[in-house]
């Protein structure tokens, strides 16, 4: 470096009562990016004194021109690093997205006290701890969150995947980054799948590399939905029962399908899907889906080889349509859908999401369900 300091604290002292924001500000800066190592040791004491007299400017532009031209200083005292960090954001945020003078603890103390800025400067660091991702995971805000998660050089813990999945797996932003890492652990990925759009499912599965059983999951519940929205909820019946024969016909009235038909509300399809898999008269059907012993459901779920651990969620299914019926109001066909879900996670009693449908299909038609 040609130049050399030709300013004494004396000169900047009086430097500071200049009016001119924009002097002192460029002097600040010409001064802080001086503190290389091409400085002798007097030279670069000369020039520290000097930034210190600059971090009393009242002018936040003049700080954070100290900031800017710092930032990348591996030989920043601790303390003038630490204060910088501190400032108002303007000054505060290039210290804390770039120094590496700040330590992990330095960093926890300002995500669990500053601002959303600051804390978003954390998380775009090169490098971001466990640890400081699972405080920042914390703070429960959008805008820290995708950022962190959107972080190649974030390490983040299976354990904070899975928070970050179980609070903001339905956010765009959030998903969106979760989605382009580099890579996810199985089991995030798979909850994950359950809870992003079509697009993004895509993406994932072609991302990280999915086994093929997962992705063939994917096809089958983006199939399912699909079919399950040609019923309108005012469908006739011949048009229920037509739709379950050529499911039937075709290999596709599976388990999976019968229990999103439940979860809507759809007892029609589900009476008529069962009648067709028994090879039973529609009034049989109902009969024995309708024997308050429960025996005959059950009678009837075995002779359609539903899986056993699914035989109490299509109780508290049943029981939700004997008690209750669509209200006619807008909205309602959801409304009913809540109903039924709540019953079922009262039943199951396992943790599952009751506002993610495609979760709870996924998880209750896996074939490790527990028995009833």
């Amino acid at each position: 470096m040609t130049d050399r300091i030709n300013l004494s604290p004396a000169d900047v002292a009086k430097l500071l009562n200049d009016p001119s924001v924009q002097t002192r500000r460029e002097t600040a800066g010409k001064v802080a990016r001086q503190m290389g190592d091409l400085l002798n040791d007097k030279e670069r004491k000369l020039a520290e004194d000097i930034v210190r007299v600059f971090l009393r400017d009242a002018a936040a532009t003049v700080r954070a021109a100290l900031s800017e031209n710092l930032k990348n200083n591996p030989n920043v005292p601790h303390d003038l690093a630490i204060t910088l960090a501190r400032d108002v954001s303007e000054v505060s945020v290039p210290m804390i997205q770039f120094s590496e003078v700040l330590s992990d603890a330095d960093l926890m103390a300002i995500v669990r006290e500053s601002g959303t800025d600051q804390q978003v400067a954390v998380a775009s660091r090169a490098t971001v701890s466990e640890a400081l991702s699972q405080a920042l995971a914390e703070t429960g805000k959008e805008s820290v969150v995708a950022t962190l998660v959107g972080n190649e050089g974030a390490k983040i813990s299976e354990t904070t995947l899975a928070k970050v999945v179980d609070e903001f797996g339905d956010n765009a932003k959030v998903a969106t980054g979760m989605v382009h890492r580099p890579r996810l652990p199985i089991a995030i990925a798979e909850r994950l799948v359950n809870r992003v759009s079509g697009h993004l499912r895509d993406e994932l599965v072609a991302r990280q590399s999915l086994p093929d059983a997962i992705s063939s999951d994917l096809i089958l519940q983006a199939r399912e939905r699909a079919t399950m929205s040609l019923l309108a909820p005012d469908s006739e019946r011949v048009e229920v029962e037509q739709l379950v024969a050529q499911l039937h016909e075709n290999g596709r009235l599976t388990p999976s399908i019968i229990l999103r038909a439940v979860c809507m509300g759809d007892i029609r399809f589900f009476e008529a899907a069962l009648a067709k898999i028994a090879d039973i008269p529609l009034e049989n059907a109902w009969k024995l889906i309708s024997d308050p012993s429960g025996r005959g459901l059950d009678s009837l779920l075995r002779k359609c080889r539903i899986p056993n651990g699914l035989f109490r969620v299509f109780r508290a299914a049943v029981d939700v349509a004997g008690e209750t019926n669509y209200d006619g109001g807008p909205n309602d066909r959801e409304r009913y859908r809540a109903r039924v879900i709540e019953r079922i996670l009262t039943t199951c009693e396992d943790g599952f999401d009751s506002d993610n449908l495609e979760y709870l299909v996924a998880k209750l038609s896996h074939p490790t369900s527990a028995a009833a």
